[in-house]
């Protein structure tokens, strides 16, 4: 990191004695050497090339110059010719000077020089902004770990700084030199050598265009990181998130197995999935949509705690939360129950998160300062039933106030008689009753109902509309700014047909999914390790499949021969690591956790 931070292309950069700078500004040439301007193309009809295409022939040009001299514009070799240099990362250069730095963040020159007694340094990296004023020129250099500007200065590079004139901004080069201070105090290399590694041969994007297109970063995403260094931090937060992850289930003694990603069946989940067709077996194939029932069938084998970190497809609708190619996370755990899961779900995120602390302290500090939700603070527990309970009184309608106001839980079948098939001729009257009220999508809620063919379905599309959308309002944190995050439990067992009944009310499996301040981020139950009772559940989806249902399962032979060998008792859970990534780093969208988001033909 620059002592003034970490800025992207078309920024204005502290360059020591620079002045603001423009990603595509005509570079000057050293003195007594003529530079060929940025925006100056070999002679084309210029109606026929757009501005970039210009930019891009200038580029080639200097590439075509330094064939010339017998210096290759994309070289492999990267070795330090002086003597006794050192190879080291910006940070690691970096790291050398750090007794010199004084209070205000500056570098005396005198403190620099003794500090690494002149010794040499070689470094490599991008080129992302530089100026030349007479016999002195400010490059700024970043590699993976940092930025530290070049002070390069005729006199000390001799005849080799006339090679200036072939640099531009995006190129990658190496150099030599020591560690000096500018003026300003900014910590320095004065190279006695600078070399080009790669040309770039397109310009880097315009402060407005490239770097705020939406479409364009997502599309380009290799531009993206380098124009914008805040997104490579939350990618490599991503990569110490799935690090962390794996370091907790490793040392809960888990074992990380790999499970197929084409299957002959749809199962493991409610979702349609993507299909394929194998050519040699000719068979049809389907992408996984999620890997419980082959880690289950290992729970079987005796391996009592496993998990995955791999992709799964889906073939729904893109949105915010949802693309159709994800990273999930399952484990499967014996001799547990949910319950057990619920607490292990807290220590694992926090643990996850102090993990990113001290990977990345700096960002971790500012992400966790800006988050609307507290993970330091007991998570809420809330049984579905009486979530949709406090969610129904919180509209205040008058239709429910008999109901609500009887010392017992919820019941959907008494919920049904408020309700009735089609409410739709209370839906303006019910939507003046508060702004709670009001915000509910009547619509959407009154459509799911009427498409449900039991309570526990009911008692869902209740949760679904009535109190998921409402659930950072209902559960604060003790400051009662932030959200609390929330374990919905107790799922009915119609909408769950994977997961184990209770033993005290079969009409609910036992099950949770946990919502950060609205978005849900994992599920969770106690295994259904009953082959028979598995089985009658399978045969549920495949009626309502035929029925019409796009989203359910197939009937699974092999699963069920598995359970009649015998499984464990058992808890699962999955998570999806891209959700677990926009949490921990406030990413608004899954586009901005996933490298390469799936996206519409470019036209």
């Amino acid at each position: 990191m620059n002592d003034s931070g970490r800025l992207g292309w078309g920024l204005t950069v502290a360059l020591g004695e620079g002045d603001e700078l423009h990603p595509n500004f005509p570079l000057k040439a050293p003195r007594g050497k003529r530079a060929m301007p940025m925006a100056e193309a070999p002679s084309v009809d210029p109606k026929a090339k757009t501005a970039e295409h210009a930019l891009t022939d200038v580029r080639r040009a200097k590439a075509a110059r330094l064939r010339e001299r017998n210096e290759n514009p994309f070289a492999n070799d990267v070795v330090p010719r002086t003597l006794g240099a050192r190879t080291l990362d910006v940070a690691e250069v970096r790291a050398c000077a750090a007794v010199a730095r004084d209070d205000a963040g500056k570098y005396p020159d005198d403190k620099v020089k003794a500090a690494t007694g002149g010794q040499t340094f070689h470094i490599r990296g991008r080129i992302i902004a530089f100026r030349s004023t007479g016999g002195l020129s400010f490059l700024r250099l970043r590699d993976r770990t940092g930025e530290i500007q070049l002070l390069v200065s005729e006199a000390a590079m001799g005849p080799g700084y006339a090679s200036l004139e072939d640099l531009d901004l995006g190129d990658i080069i190496e150099s030599e030199g020591t560690l000096a201070s500018s003026k300003r105090g900014e910590l320095s290399i004065e190279p006695s050598r600078i070399r080009m590694l790669t040309k770039a041969l397109r310009p880097p994007p315009e402060k407005w265009h490239g770097l705020q297109d939406v479409e364009t970063r997502y599309r380009q995403r290799y531009v993206d990181l380098v124009a914008n260094p805040l997104v490579a931090e939350v990618f490599r937060a991503r990569s110490y998130i799935v690090r962390a992850t794996r370091k907790i289930l490793d040392d809960k003694d888990f074992l990380e197995v790999e499970t197929p990603t084409l299957t002959p069946l749809v199962g493991g989940a409610v979702a349609r999935p993507f299909d394929t067709h194998h050519n040699a077996l000719d068979m049809p194939l389907f992408m996984r949509i999620a890997p419980e029932l082959y880690l289950k069938r290992l729970v079987v084998g005796g391996l009592e705690r496993v998990y995955e970190i791999g992709r799964c497809y889906r073939n729904e609708g893109i949105s915010t939360r949802h693309n159709p190619e994800f990273t999930m996370l399952e484990y499967y755990w014996s001799y547990v129950t949910y319950k057990h899961l619920v607490e292990f779900t807290e220590v694992m995120i926090r643990g996850i998160d102090a993990e990113l602390r001290k990977a990345m302290p700096e960002a971790h500090a500012r992400w966790s300062s800006e988050r609307p939700f507290a993970i330091d603070e007991a998570f809420a527990r809330v049984p579905m039933a009486q979530a949709v309970r406090k969610g129904l009184a919180a509209t205040e309608i008058a239709a429910f106030s008999d109901f609500l106001g009887a010392d017992r839980g919820f019941d959907a079948a008494a919920c049904s008689q408020v309700l009735g098939t089609d409410f739709g001729e209370h839906i303006k009257g019910w939507a003046k009753s508060s702004p709670r009220a009001k915000a509910i999508d009547w619509g959407n809620f009154r459509k799911g109902w009427m498409k449900c063919d039991n309570d526990g379905e009911r008692l869902f599309a209740a949760y679904e509309y009535l109190c998921e959308p409402f659930l950072t309002d209902d559960y604060k944190a003790a400051d009662g700014k932030r959200s609390l995050p929330v374990f919905v439990m107790d799922y009915p067992f119609e909408t769950s047909p994977l997961a184990r009944r209770n033993d005290t009310s079969p009409d609910r499996v036992d099950r949770f999914e946990l919502f950060v301040h609205g978005r849900e981020l994992c599920n969770a139950f106690s295994e259904l390790n009953d082959p028979d009772d598995q089985a009658e559940r399978f045969r549920e989806q495949v009626r309502k499949k035929a029925a019409g249902a796009e989203e359910t399962m197939d009937f699974d032979e092999d699963y069920i021969r598995a359970l009649e060998y015998g499984m464990p008792p058992a808890a699962g859970f999955g998570m999806g690591m891209d959700r677990l990534t926009m949490m921990l780093t406030n990413a608004p969208s899954i586009r901005d956790v996933i490298l390469f988001p799936l996206l519409r033909a470019e036209t």
